[in-house]
């Protein structure tokens, strides 16, 4: 210890090779859960930037009001940090995380106790492909296009809260969302051919109510 004090390039060599702070940008979920059980809170807030604009996002389309969705992420957040322990590190994060956050829209619903056509047209042709959410603007069309395609995210918005629950879900986690089958399954605890059929009425549903404002 003397030594070390009394030879300052010592220490300056010493901190000099101090390993630098982990990367969490560069990790995946699971090793940056298995970091935050280690103690780390730098973990944990590498997993909130990861996944509240997500989250409020599915959350804000499930329940159709930003200002309760941003309350309903804080309180999945405060689920996570007091359950982290009990997560399965062999399941995927991110359908754990997505899990709480759907139980939290789904309840909140039930405590409320209420329950441009040719854009749309395109759009129903990717309800059958894997990983192809709902996209409504793209920066390199004409200014006119992406107005008439925001004006369509507002009567999908407006279509997607009038759906029934369980329909609502599993129309905004596939189509807004872009999940898998198997990823809805999970986070809904459905087997995969209620998921199916819950989808299939969703879409004919939601294709009935949103048809009157595109004509």
């Amino acid at each position: 210890m003397r030594a070390v004090l009394e030879n300052p390039r010592a220490v300056k060599k010493k901190t000099a090779h101090a390993p630098a702070r982990p990367a969490f940008h560069d990790w995946d979920d699971s090793r940056v859960v298995a970091e935050y059980l280690a103690g780390s809170m730098r973990a944990f807030d590498e997993l909130v930037n990861r996944y509240q604009k997500r989250l409020l996002n599915f959350i804000y389309r499930t329940i159709g009001d930003r200002e309760r969705a941003e309350d309903l992420v804080q309180e999945v957040f405060i689920r996570v940090h007091r359950h982290m322990r009990r997560f399965d590190q062999t399941k995927k994060f991110s359908t754990w995380i997505y899990t709480i956050a759907s139980n939290l829209a789904k309840n909140e619903l039930r405590n409320r106790s209420r329950s441009p056509l040719v854009l749309f047209q395109t759009i129903k042709k990717n309800w059958d492909e894997d990983h192809r959410p709902l996209q409504f603007e793209d920066k390199h069309q004409r200014p006119d296009d992406m107005f008439r395609k925001r004006h369509l995210r507002e009567l999908v918005q407006r279509a997607v809260k009038k759906l029934p629950e369980h329909h609502r879900v599993v129309f905004v986690l596939r189509e807004l969302e872009g999940k898998t089958y198997e990823e809805i399954a999970d986070i809904t605890g459905c087997n995969l051919g209620t998921v199916k059929s819950r989808l299939n009425r969703a879409r004919n549903r939601f294709a009935h109510v949103i048809a009157p404002d595109l004509k």
